[in-house]
């Protein structure tokens, strides 16, 4: 072995490894039947936090009034959050309970969920608290599906999250593809590995004993990524309720999804230098493989960065192909990264419902891969805890 196939093996084995674990998730993303359902009994209360939500606050209220769960057993309480336009007024008149709150020096959306958080707390009314973002459509067995996992034993469940306006442009295609590779191949395989499946912050429901147990204080950009670790630590798994589904509005234009890209990206990337390291200490010492799996989730990098690598890797694995006459192993290593990749993207792309229209989307990954490397040049992103509403 040349000293250039060393380094190229060294390189490899990270990118490797990223992509095996997502080949495993691949393989193990069926998707089970769904729970059966329970005769309704437990108190639900909807949380909608909003800044300044007030174009798509009442389709949102409305579409959660529709949800077929007894109308007595549930409530929807809009946090009109530091809002500047008239959300409050159309929330109330759409049907909804309305908290308003004005705070200028403690902002976001992880303060108005504590604030909401406090008042159910305080109420003793609810069994459980759901959150459904401002910008949402509900499928009408959401509270059913959430119900009947709490009745097996769940504390913390997610319902499947995916994109309302898919076919706005080739930005929102894209991302209803790969909202089904993260959100719904890795939740499917991750719940039937009994592991967390995380939260994505649209669709979460918690028992109120849960809220109690572990208090919501998550204030980050990222504030579900940072509770759902937090409930890791806490001993608590995430559940997946795949039969039930929220679709959040994505942004169609350039400008505003680099907006929201560098914001999260800037909250992951924190997240990693926060508690990758600790997570794997207490999986170590606890032999959690809950906490492992946690802590693998926040280390693998985002699928464009494996992309490129794999990419750079292969090309530049051809040239000892090229002296030796035919492909060399750590050519074959990188066609293999190469093939994991493709697998978890199509898996993603059937899982994501799309069709046709999505497949054909797919062509725009190099495009939107480059993209995505600019995004990340231009600067680092906004990663505090103010509302930074994306223009839809």
């Amino acid at each position: 072995m040349t000293s250039a196939e060393a380094i190229l093996f060294a390189v490899w084995a990270p990118a490797a490894t990223a992509t095996a674990y997502l080949a495993l998730l691949t393989g193990l993303s069926r998707r089970p039947p769904a729970a059966e359902p329970r005769a309704a009994h437990l108190r639900f209360v909807v949380v909608v936090p909003a800044h300044d939500e007030a174009q798509g606050i009442a389709s949102t209220v409305e579409s959660l009034a529709a949800m077929d769960y007894p109308r007595a057993l549930r409530r929807i309480v809009v946090v009109a959050d530091n809002c500047t336009d008239d959300t409050a007024e159309r929330a109330r008149a759409a049907g909804a309970e309305v908290l308003v709150r004005d705070d200028p020096t403690l902002r976001g959306k992880g303060h108005a969920l504590c604030h909401a958080f406090d008042r159910v707390l305080a109420e003793g009314w609810a069994d459980a608290v759901v959150v459904v973002d401002a910008d949402t459509l509900a499928s009408r067995n959401l509270l059913h599906a959430f119900a009947a996992r709490i009745a097996a034993g769940a504390s913390a469940i997610q319902a499947d999250y995916a994109v309302r306006n898919p076919r706005a442009s080739w930005r929102t295609m894209l991302a209803a593809v790969a909202l089904g590779a993260v959100h719904t191949l890795r939740s499917l395989a991750r719940e039937r590995l009994s592991l967390s499946c995380g939260l994505r912050g649209n669709g979460m429901c918690f028992t109120t004993s849960l809220l109690r147990a572990v208090p919501h204080d998550a204030f980050s950009v990222v504030e579900d990524l940072e509770y759902g670790l937090r409930l890791g630590e806490a001993g608590h798994r995430v559940s997946y309720a795949h039969e039930a589904h929220v679709y959040g509005e994505m942004p169609a234009g350039g400008r505003a999804a680099a907006t929201q890209r560098r914001r999260w990206e800037a909250g992951r990337r924190r997240m990693v230098r926060l508690h990758a390291g600790r997570l794997l200490r207490l999986a170590l010492m606890r032999r959690d493989r809950v906490l492992w799996d946690l802590a693998i989730d926040l280390l693998v990098p985002p699928l464009a960065t494996l992309v490129v690598l794999t990419a750079l890797g292969l090309a530049a694995s051809l040239a000892p192909s090229y002296r030796k006459g035919h492909l060399a192993g750590v050519t074959w290593a990188w066609l293999a990264c190469g093939l994991g990749l493709a697998g978890y993207a199509l898996r993603g792309w059937q899982l994501s419902g799309t069709g046709a229209r999505g497949l054909a989307a797919l062509r725009f990954v190099p495009g939107y891969v480059a993209w995505k490397l600019l995004v990340r040049a231009r600067g680092s992103g906004h990663a505090g805890r103010e509302w930074v509403r994306t223009p839809r």
